[in-house]
């Protein structure tokens, strides 16, 4: 089995051993010729040439079904935002509702969404200020904010800019130059400052945006401003000042888990204006750091709300989960390089739905890779987040959650296909879709089908209605075992994994690409030499029967505590050398709700033995015996299903001698 860290190998290395045929983005090279800003391996798709198919649709209708649907009709600091002339919050949240809900309700042409979308964006449009500000002006007299906030508005301007690309919307430009020259000129007497001096790669995502349309050479001079000001993540990372978990005593901006997990697009966004090596080169470093002292075998790292080491009963915040995906999404389109993708899909099929009720009408603050429980207690184990941090609910601990959650799905929709620097198109993640495009100037259509992840065959149509030549990159995850590509019935030569895999034609008429990604069985090493076992990129995790009982609220988005009503303290018995001779798998039809515990796609048979000296503490399972372990109790028959569909789970497992 391949390291862990065959994720993280800096990007020079990848260019070096590269098979042919096959080929990793680079971004363009530096040079002093080169003028504005590099254009990136990949370009995003303008929202609204991607629908969702399948599985994928069906989550984004129970999510527009859900909260992130109706947040602004049960929510006071949406219903009543400060943005839309309410009285309730009018700082981040609204426009962090916004940034989910644009997506969302293009990708399922859904008019009544696009109404509520439309509404929030003709009043802020139309109330902006005559100096040029965006929204809200922030009450002077609130601890530690000042007037004029620009990190609300940095997460408005994201919302804009998709909404601008979906609905056409002329205003949109000139609002946004008109605020650049009055932020401009506020820097120079208030610089970047508290939550904005930590984001400020977020602020210069629409800066190059508005700058690609409009050639305007002082969004640059701004940008430089801002990056001046801005918390140097980079160099915090060449030499990682937290290699344990926080105590909360000691806790900074710069070790709070939201904070990182944006900051890990940082040097990959600002490489477009740099050209700098050690930018490109940055992204993967910060992973590896946040992994070898912080990780999750999800793909994320533990923040409770803090950095809080790799025990995998510690949590990890949903707002975390949701930017660190959009952080991918962002370095991946710069820099080109597969392993990316194959980190966001990790954390979309796992992370992201296991935090959130089925139906998505509630979703945790904290969720945990090794949960037992999830209720009420003062007495737990996080480094500085509350006792009500784990239930399934609207708000709770805080309510950024709850504004911010609506991205995740959507922009993982939206960043399944980008235009390559060549004139083609990368698929950089995989789930059912349809995209299209014009290349050349034909249009060019490609429809995906497929029940990825839950299974291996991947198939492609490919329509162009005129003759047109242009490359198609597939990538090729760096756990594929033996993949196989066809086209048209008659096979290609093997791709070979992490690398986007390059089918470059004269395409004319309709075709069809059937890629095959097996998935066997693999076992990851965890804390305590505990371990986790994966297949394709899904975690699997124990099923555990579960109670829910309703702690609050009113239907329905209700707050839930959940509670085991089946064991969960299990060692496995597994062959390491030979995972798949341990256990035996059942595929079920993937059906309308694949993330919930009935409704899961694929379940592994293993064998275990529980410990009953493993049990919880503070409100959580226990701390992870040492591997190897022995055990006296029966031998029983376990199920484990991906984590992504379970609400209890253990997730990291002692192991039987």
């Amino acid at each position: 089995m391949r390291g862990r860290n065959m994720y993280l190998l800096p990007l020079v290395l990848f260019v070096l051993w590269l098979p042919a045929g096959c080929a990793r983005q680079n971004a363009p090279a530096s040079g002093p010729e080169l003028t504005g800003i590099l254009p990136g391996a990949f370009t995003p798709l303008p929202l609204g040439s991607i629908h969702p198919r399948g599985w994928l649709e069906q989550q984004l209708r129970i999510q527009a079904d859900g909260l992130s649907g109706h947040l602004d009709e049960v929510w006071p600091d949406v219903a009543r935002s400060g943005w839309i002339g309410g009285e309730s919050e009018g700082w981040e949240r609204g426009p962090y509702w916004l940034d989910g809900v644009v997506p969302l309700a293009w990708l399922l042409e859904d008019a009544r969404l696009k109404e509520k979308a439309a509404l929030w964006m003709d009043y802020i449009l139309s109330h902006q200020q005559a100096d040029g500000w965006l929204g809200p002006v922030q009450d002077p007299n609130r601890e530690k904010y000042k007037s004029y906030d620009p990190w609300p508005v940095y997460v408005f301007l994201k919302a804009l800019t998709q909404y601008c690309e979906a609905s056409g919307d002329e205003r949109a430009v000139p609002a946004m130059q008109k605020f650049f020259t009055k932020l401009d000129t506020l820097l120079d007497s208030q610089p970047l400052f508290e939550w904005g001096q930590y984001r400020w790669a977020d602020l210069v995502l629409s800066l190059h945006w508005l700058y690609d349309r409009t050639g305007d050479s002082t969004l640059l001079a701004l940008a430089q401003k801002v990056h001046d000001q801005g918390y140097d993540w980079r160099g915090e990372f060449e030499n990682f000042p937290f290699p344990q978990k926080m105590q909360r005593k000691n806790t900074v901006m710069s070790s709070h888990g939201v904070n990182n997990a944006m900051a890990l697009k940082t040097p990959a966004v600002w490489f477009r204006q740099s050209r700098l090596a050690a930018d490109s080169l940055a992204p993967a470093q910060m992973i590896a750091a946040l992994d070898r002292y912080h990780g999750q075998v999800t793909g994320m790292f533990t923040c409770d709300e803090h950095l809080a080491g790799k025990n995998p009963s510690q949590g990890t915040e949903l707002c975390t989960v949701v930017e660190y995906m959009y952080s991918l999404e962002n370095i991946i389109r710069v820099l080109g390089d597969p392993a990316f993708g194959d980190r966001l899909e990790l954390i979309a099929f796992n992370a992201l739905p296991a935090t959130f009720k089925p139906d998505m009408w509630a979703h945790q603050y904290d969720q945990q890779v090794n949960q037992a429980v999830c209720q009420v207690s003062e007495d737990n184990l996080y480094v500085d987040n509350g006792p009500r941090s784990n239930l399934y609910g609207l708000e709770p601990n805080y309510g950024c959650c709850t504004a911010n959650l609506s991205q995740g799905w959507p922009k993982l929709a939206t960043h399944l296909w980008m235009k390559t620097a060549g004139g083609g198109l990368a698929a950089v993640a995989y789930a059912p879709c349809e995209m299209n495009t014009e290349l050349n100037g034909a249009p060019v259509r490609i429809r995906l089908e497929t029940d990825y992840p839950f299974g291996e065959e991947l198939t492609f149509t490919v329509e162009a209605q005129d003759k047109t030549a242009f490359p198609i990159l597939l990538r090729i995850p760096a756990w594929a075992a033996g993949p196989t590509l066809s086209l048209d019935g008659e096979a290609l030569p093997a791709p070979n994994p992490r690398t986007f895999c390059r089918v470059e034609r004269n395409w004319s008429g309709t075709h069809t690409l059937s890629l095959r990604l097996p998935m066997p069985l693999r076992i990851q090493r965890r804390y305590h030499d505990s371990i986790s076992l994966l297949k394709g990129p899904l975690v699997l995790a124990l099923k555990i029967d579960e109670r829910w009982e309703k702690v609050a609220g009113e239907l329905p988005h209700a707050d839930w505590a959940v509670y085991p009503e089946s064991a969960w303290n299990y060692a496995l018995q597994v062959d390491t050398l030979d995972p798949s001779g341990s256990m035996s798998m059942e595929s079920r039809p993937v059906g309308r709700m694949p993330f919930s515990p009935e409704g899961a796609p694929l379940v592994v048979h293993v064998k275990g033995r529980r410990l009953s000296g493993w049990g919880l503490e503070h409100s959580a399972a226990g701390e992870l015996p040492q591997s190897p372990v022995s055990s006296e109790a029966p031998l029983e028959d376990l199920e484990l299903i991906p984590y992504g569909s379970t609400d209890l789970r253990i997730g990291e497992f002692p192991l039987l001698q």
